[in-house]
């Protein structure tokens, strides 16, 4: 239970960083943390004119290698089901849209843009 709160709470971290960067970088943030009944998106923001998909993963340090890893074929598939689900629901179906992974390790940030397509 101590783990599991801990783990939320670094992860919550996680996202306040990354909307950080990505603010810096001229992101407009359009929704954290939207959940559906198919999964849940980190972030959802809007670059010029594409509408970006971010997932956020935060280690501690490599030993189990680098967050971007921990995003498998299951993961990437969630993240485009509800990625549809959003673009349905605002009606934003013509948008062009890219998926990026922000990870995060001690404290370096590195934001992956086009992680998957």
């Amino acid at each position: 239970m101590e783990n599991k709160r801990l783990n939320k709470i670094k992860g919550d971290i996680g996202e306040v960083l990354s909307v950080n960067l990505l603010k810096k970088k001229g992101y407009k943030i359009l929704a954290t943390k939207f959940s559906t009944k198919f999964g849940e998106i980190d972030i959802i923001a809007r670059h010029k004119k594409t509408i970006v998909f971010v997932e956020v993963k935060r280690r501690l340090s490599f030993q189990y290698g680098r967050p971007i890893e921990a995003i498998d074929y299951r993961k990437e598939r969630t993240i485009k089901k509800v990625a549809e689900y959003y673009l349905n629901k605002t009606k934003n179906l013509d948008s062009d849209v890219r998926f990026d992974v922000v990870e995060i390790v001690d404290n370096e940030i590195n934001h992956i843009e086009n992680a998957f397509m």
